[in-house]
């Protein structure tokens, strides 16, 4: 069984997964080109090669493994039409994405970044304008496994977690649930809100003009989802208003974010690179995912995090 990889993993990680029973090819996605050698491939793992080599190139391919949680890049109209299985890394970067949704609340109630510009400029100045996240509503736009480890994480600071998904399931670590169709009904009781969501076409500028006018007024906003999620222009308006009255954005619209961007300039607003993901521990996660499906494969058993093509979970 050929199996293509364009993501290397370290030699001994990637005999491991020869010996299981596979013909590994390694090709780096970031130059990638079609030949006869890859042609007959049975599966894939990837980040995105995407708009390298067309999948209808490739009669055999039954299953592709994504080492991104993010589905976007993927042609999903080919691979439903060929019928191809598509896993991904659901549950990969959870942990250090729940950790820094915490940081990033806290951060911006107890004015870190007003605290560090202080430091900066040798200013010794109290403040006694910083808020408890005791008691206080944080509310999930996406309910998966992000969204439930850092809602574990909330939940020893005494809020209050609601979430919003596509059907109103409930999820763990949640108080409550509701669906999508009720998302201008709940965002008006959210203190924090966090955007957590696949990106699909259904997601696209969810959160438009008309969400963020029904949002309470100062309410704190996190987008460690995907950028496009938000109407940027909409967000910027309203973090002139004061409606949001501040954002720690991981995610932009267009990346890396344009120099140009008036979101840099603005002191309510904490930017990051699309960094949330990283920690010490990703690229073993990595490796246990293509290894553990890997397995199944050859055993013709069920795979772990395959995804629903209609939904983006």
């Amino acid at each position: 069984m050929k199996a293509l990889f364009t993501f290397k993993y370290k030699d001994d990680e990637m005999k491991s997964l020869e010996k299981l029973g596979f013909d590994i090819i390694f090709k780096d996605e970031r130059n990638i080109t079609f030949s006869k050698e890859i042609k007959d491939i049975d599966l894939m793992v990837c980040f995105d090669p995407f708009n390298k080599i067309d999948v209808g190139l490739f009669p055999n391919l039954k299953w592709i493994q994504l080492l991104s949680a993010g589905i976007n890049q993927v042609p999903i109209d080919k691979i439903i039409a060929q019928d191809i299985i598509l896993t991904n890394n659901r549950g990969g970067y959870s942990i250090p994405i729940a950790e820094w949704i915490v940081l990033k609340i806290l951060e911006m109630i107890k004015n870190s970044k007003e605290f560090y510009d202080k430091q900066n400029k040798k200013i010794w100045k109290m403040d006694t304008s910083l808020l408890e996240l005791y008691e206080k509503t944080v509310g999930f736009i996406g309910t998966g496994s992000i969204a439930q480890e850092a809602a574990k994480r909330l939940v020893g600071f005494g809020v209050k977690i609601l979430g919003i998904n596509a059907s109103g399931k409930n999820a763990n670590h949640f108080h409550q649930c509701f669906s999508i169709e009720k998302i201008n009904d709940i965002v008006p009781q959210c203190d924090f809100l966090v955007i957590a969501a696949p990106y699909t076409d259904n997601t696209h500028h969810l959160i438009d003009d008309s969400v963020f006018a029904n949002m309470k007024d100062g309410t704190y906003l996190i987008n460690i989802a995907r950028g496009s999620i938000i109407d940027e222009n909409a967000l910027f308006n309203y973090l002139q208003s004061s409606k949001i009255k501040k954002a720690a954005l991981d995610v932009f619209e267009v990346e890396p974010l344009s120099e140009d961007s008036p979101l840099w300039e603005m002191d309510n607003v904490i930017i990051s690179p699309h960094n949330s993901w990283a920690s010490e521990m990703y690229s073993r996660r990595r490796y246990e995912i293509a290894y553990e499906n890997m397995k199944r494969y050859i055993n013709r058993e069920s795979l772990v995090n395959v995804v629903d093509l209609k939904t983006g979970y």
